[in-house]
Protein backbone atom coordinates (compact mmCIF):
# COMPACT_ATOMS: atom_id res chain seq x y z
CA UNK A 1 0.00 0.00 0.00
CA UNK A 2 3.25 2.31 1.09
CA UNK A 3 4.58 2.11 -2.91
CA UNK A 4 1.09 2.51 -4.60
CA UNK A 5 0.36 5.78 -2.44
CA UNK A 6 3.98 6.75 -3.04
CA UNK A 7 3.37 6.11 -7.13
CA UNK A 8 0.41 8.04 -6.82
CA UNK A 9 2.37 11.25 -5.31
CA UNK A 10 5.05 11.14 -7.38
CA UNK A 11 2.49 10.65 -10.26
CA UNK A 12 0.04 13.31 -9.87
CA UNK A 13 3.16 15.50 -8.51
CA UNK A 14 4.63 15.20 -12.32
CA UNK A 15 0.73 15.71 -13.52
CA UNK A 16 0.63 19.00 -11.85
CA UNK A 17 4.28 19.90 -12.62
CA UNK A 18 3.68 19.25 -16.36
CA UNK A 19 0.64 20.74 -16.76
CA UNK A 20 0.60 23.70 -14.41
CA UNK A 21 -3.17 23.71 -14.10
CA UNK A 22 -5.33 24.61 -10.88
CA UNK A 23 -8.78 24.85 -12.03
CA UNK A 24 -10.70 21.95 -10.26
CA UNK A 25 -12.09 19.99 -13.22
CA UNK A 26 -8.63 19.92 -14.59
CA UNK A 27 -7.55 18.71 -11.42
CA UNK A 28 -10.24 15.96 -11.02
CA UNK A 29 -9.23 14.59 -14.47
CA UNK A 30 -5.59 14.69 -13.31
CA UNK A 31 -5.94 13.05 -10.31
CA UNK A 32 -8.26 10.16 -12.21
CA UNK A 33 -5.81 9.90 -14.89
CA UNK A 34 -3.07 9.29 -12.01
CA UNK A 35 -5.22 6.78 -10.07
CA UNK A 36 -6.27 4.89 -13.63
CA UNK A 37 -2.50 4.61 -14.15
CA UNK A 38 -2.28 3.28 -10.76
CA UNK A 39 -4.80 0.38 -11.36
CA UNK A 40 -3.02 -0.32 -14.22
CA UNK A 41 0.36 -0.36 -12.74
CA UNK A 42 -1.47 -2.80 -9.45
CA UNK A 43 -2.58 -5.26 -12.19
CA UNK A 44 0.25 -5.56 -13.76
CA UNK A 45 2.57 -6.06 -10.75
CA UNK A 46 4.49 -3.37 -11.56
CA UNK A 47 4.49 -2.00 -8.11
CA UNK A 48 7.96 -3.15 -6.98
CA UNK A 49 11.54 -2.02 -5.16
CA UNK A 50 12.55 -0.85 -8.87
CA UNK A 51 9.63 0.61 -10.11
CA UNK A 52 8.56 2.75 -6.96
CA UNK A 53 12.28 2.79 -5.20
CA UNK A 54 11.17 4.45 -1.81
CA UNK A 55 14.01 2.19 -0.36
CA UNK A 56 16.36 5.49 -1.33
CA UNK A 57 16.90 8.15 1.13
CA UNK A 58 15.82 11.40 0.95
CA UNK A 59 19.48 12.89 0.11
CA UNK A 60 18.99 11.67 -3.41
CA UNK A 61 18.06 15.39 -4.61
CA UNK A 62 21.03 16.52 -2.81
CA UNK A 63 23.40 13.75 -4.89
CA UNK A 64 21.25 14.80 -7.86
CA UNK A 65 22.71 18.50 -7.38
CA UNK A 66 26.15 16.96 -6.97
CA UNK A 67 26.14 15.03 -9.80
CA UNK A 68 24.98 17.52 -11.92
CA UNK A 69 27.88 19.68 -10.94
CA UNK A 70 30.34 16.97 -12.03
CA UNK A 71 28.87 16.75 -15.37
CA UNK A 72 29.41 20.53 -15.86
CA UNK A 73 33.10 20.32 -14.62
CA UNK A 74 33.62 17.05 -16.82
CA UNK A 75 31.98 18.46 -19.95
CA UNK A 76 34.15 21.46 -19.46
CA UNK A 77 37.29 19.08 -19.07
CA UNK A 78 36.36 17.01 -22.45
CA UNK A 79 35.59 20.36 -24.18
CA UNK A 80 39.19 21.37 -23.29
CA UNK A 81 40.63 18.64 -24.20
CA UNK A 82 38.96 18.50 -27.91
CA UNK A 83 39.30 22.11 -28.53
CA UNK A 84 42.95 22.08 -27.97
CA UNK A 85 45.25 21.65 -30.87
CA UNK A 86 47.23 18.72 -29.38
CA UNK A 87 44.53 16.20 -28.23
CA UNK A 88 45.58 14.81 -24.57
CA UNK A 89 43.73 11.74 -24.98
CA UNK A 90 44.58 8.75 -23.07
CA UNK A 91 42.23 6.51 -23.77
CA UNK A 92 42.07 3.35 -21.35
CA UNK A 93 39.91 0.76 -19.73
CA UNK A 94 40.08 0.43 -15.95
CA UNK A 95 38.19 -1.32 -13.47
CA UNK A 96 36.39 0.02 -10.57
CA UNK A 97 35.24 -1.45 -7.42
CA UNK A 98 32.04 -1.28 -6.63
CA UNK A 99 31.44 -1.22 -2.69
CA UNK A 100 27.88 -0.54 -2.67
CA UNK A 101 25.31 -3.50 -1.27
CA UNK A 102 22.18 -3.22 -3.47
CA UNK A 103 21.02 -3.46 -7.15
CA UNK A 104 19.74 -0.07 -7.06
CA UNK A 105 23.11 1.12 -6.17
CA UNK A 106 24.94 0.03 -8.00
CA UNK A 107 22.81 0.89 -10.99
CA UNK A 108 22.80 4.42 -9.77
CA UNK A 109 26.76 4.45 -9.50
CA UNK A 110 27.00 2.86 -13.33
CA UNK A 111 25.07 5.49 -14.63
CA UNK A 112 26.44 8.08 -13.16
CA UNK A 113 29.90 7.21 -14.24
CA UNK A 114 28.43 6.75 -17.81
CA UNK A 115 26.12 10.35 -17.63
CA UNK A 116 29.81 12.01 -16.70
CA UNK A 117 31.22 13.01 -19.53
CA UNK A 118 34.49 11.33 -20.50
CA UNK A 119 33.46 7.95 -19.14
CA UNK A 120 31.74 5.24 -19.70
CA UNK A 121 30.60 2.07 -18.15
CA UNK A 122 30.91 -0.67 -20.65
CA UNK A 123 31.04 -3.61 -18.84
CA UNK A 124 29.03 -4.96 -14.83
CA UNK A 125 30.25 -7.56 -13.03
CA UNK A 126 28.79 -8.00 -9.14
CA UNK A 127 31.02 -5.57 -7.05
CA UNK A 128 33.04 -4.11 -10.25
CA UNK A 129 32.41 -2.22 -13.32
CA UNK A 130 34.89 -1.62 -16.35
CA UNK A 131 35.04 1.98 -17.05
CA UNK A 132 36.16 3.53 -20.57
CA UNK A 133 38.02 6.66 -19.45
CA UNK A 134 38.86 9.55 -22.42
CA UNK A 135 41.75 10.83 -20.23
CA UNK A 136 44.06 10.02 -17.50
CA UNK A 137 41.69 12.74 -15.29
CA UNK A 138 39.03 11.33 -15.90
CA UNK A 139 40.09 7.82 -15.08
CA UNK A 140 41.53 9.00 -11.25
CA UNK A 141 40.24 6.55 -8.52
CA UNK A 142 39.68 9.10 -5.91
CA UNK A 143 36.70 10.38 -8.45
CA UNK A 144 35.48 7.15 -8.62
CA UNK A 145 35.61 6.61 -4.61
CA UNK A 146 34.02 9.65 -4.23
CA UNK A 147 31.15 9.03 -6.03
CA UNK A 148 30.90 5.14 -4.94
CA UNK A 149 30.84 6.82 -1.11
CA UNK A 150 28.16 9.48 -2.06
CA UNK A 151 25.64 6.67 -3.84
CA UNK A 152 26.38 4.72 -0.71
CA UNK A 153 24.66 7.46 1.20
CA UNK A 154 21.84 7.50 -0.93
CA UNK A 155 20.92 3.84 -0.84
CA UNK A 156 19.44 1.75 1.74
CA UNK A 157 20.97 -1.28 3.22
Amino acid sequence: MTKALGLLVALFALWLALSGYFKPFLLTVGVLSCLFTLYLARRMNLLDDEAVPLQLRLTLPLYWSWLGGEIFKSALAVSKVILSRDMAISQQFIAVESPLKTDMGHVIFANSITLTPGTVTVEAAPGKFLVHALTDEAAGPEGFAEMARRVAVVETR
